[in-house]
C-alpha cells in the first residue's frame, strides 16, 4: 500500500483500521524507509533517546538524509529529547554531548520538576526512592518530566529505539504506535537484531557508551544497571532480580503510573499525619496530661 494515501502530516488520530494498514505497510520497509515515512507523515517529530545503541543508529541514519527529506529543508534535523533522571552514569552524559556535537543536533533535556541534581531530588522525595516506591520514582524522574516537556514544546510524535529482539514487553512491538496520551511513536528499527545494530554502528563508526566495552549491554540509571553475564539477554542487566520489571517509565502507561504515584503520595501524607498525632499524644502523656473533649458552651 503506497504511503501517499496518508496525510502529510497527520492532523487527526488514525483509526484502528488505518493503524493496522500503516503497520502492515511499514513492516516490510528498511529502517531508513520507515524513518523517511515518519518524516513525511508525523507532525512535530522529535527523537526520544537515552543514547542506547538503537537510538544511535537512528541518529546516524537521519544524518545521511538530504535536506529535502525533512519537514523543514532549511533546518534538516530532528531534535533529540533526553530525560535526565539525575541518576545517569557520567559515561551516558558524556556520550550525549559527543553525539550532539558530532551530528550537530540539539539535545533538549527534561529533568524532574524543580530539580537540577540528585541532591535536589532527594531533598524533596527522600533517598533511594527507587527502592521504596518504584512506580513513583519512574513517574517523577521519567514519565512526568517527559510529559511536561512534550506539552511545553507541543511534541506530537517521537522516534524510539525499541526493538522486538530486546524481548519481554517489546517482543510484540509494531513499527507505529499511538500511546495512551495520543503521542505517535515510531520504532524504525523494530525488526532489527542486536547483531544488525552492532554491525551498523561498526560500519559507520558511530560513537557509543564506553560502558558497553566494560561488560554492560544496556545502560540506564546507575542504581538499576549491572554488567551482563555470558549468555544473558540484551536487557537482563537492567533491574536485576526484578523479573516483573522489564520497561522503564517512559514506555509504561503514563496515567497508570500517575495514579500509582498519587496513591502513594496520599498514603504517605496519611502516615505522616498519624505519626504527628502519635507524637502529640506522647507529648501530652509525658506531662501527665490527657486530651479531653471540649464541651460546647450553652
Amino acid at each position: 500500500m503506497p504511503s501517499t494515501i496518508w496525510p502529510t502530516p497527520f492532523t487527526t488520530r488514525p483509526t484502528l483500521a488505518e493503524l493496522n494498514d500503516i503497520n502492515a505497510y511499514l513492516e516490510n520497509l528498511s529502517p531508513q524507509d520507515v524513518l523517511l515515512w515518519g518524516l513525511r507523515h508525523l507532525p512535530n517529530l522529535y527523537q526520544s533517546t537515552a543514547f542506547g545503541i538503537t537510538g544511535l543508529c537512528t541518529t546516524h541514519m537521519l544524518s545521511t538524509f538530504p535536506a529535502s527529506a525533512f519537514p523543514d529543508p532549511s533546518n534538516p534535523q530532528i531534535p533529540m529529547i533526553f530525560v535526565d533522571t539525575l541518576y545517569h552514569f557520567q559515561e551516558t552524559l558524556d556520550l550525549k554531548d559527543e553525539i550532539s556535537k558530532k551530528y550537530s543536533v540539539p539535545v533538549i533535556v527534561a529533568k524532574p520538576e524543580d530539580c537540577e541534581t540528585a541532591a535536589d531530588f532527594e531533598a524533596k522525595h527522600g533517598e533511594r526512592l527507587w527502592e521504596r516506591d518504584e512506580p513513583k520514582y519512574d513517574f517523577l524522574v521519567k514519565a512526568d518530566p517527559a510529559r511536561r516537556l512534550y506539552e511545553k514544546l507541543g511534541i506530537k510524535s517521537v522516534l524510539t529505539g525499541r526493538r522486538r529482539s530486546q524481548g519481554a514487553a517489546r517482543a510484540q512491538l509494531n513499527p507505529f504506535e499511538i500511546d495512551e496520551t495520543g503521542t505517535f511513536k515510531l520504532n524504525p528499527l523494530v525488526s532489527w537484531s542486536l547483531q544488525q545494530v552492532q554491525a551498523y554502528l561498526d560500519e559507520n563508526d558511530v560513537p557509543r557508551n564506553k560502558l558497553l566495552a566494560r561488560g554492560y549491554k544496556s545502560v540506564g540509571d546507575w542504581h538499576s544497571t549491572t554488567k551482563s553475564e555470558e549468555g544473558e539477554g540484551e536487557r537482563d542487566g537492567r533491574w536485576r532480580g526484578r523479573e516483573e520489571k522489564t520497561e522503564c517509565g517512559l514506555h509504561e502507561d503514563y496515567f497508570e503510573l500517575k495514579v500509582l504515584a498519587m496513591k502513594q503520595k496520599r498514603e504517605e501524607e496519611l502516615r505522616r499525619r498519624d505519626e504527628a498525632q502519635d507524637k502529640l499524644e506522647a507529648s501530652f502523656a509525658s506531662f501527665g496530661v490527657s486530651e479531653q473533649p471540649v464541651e460546647a458552651s450553652t
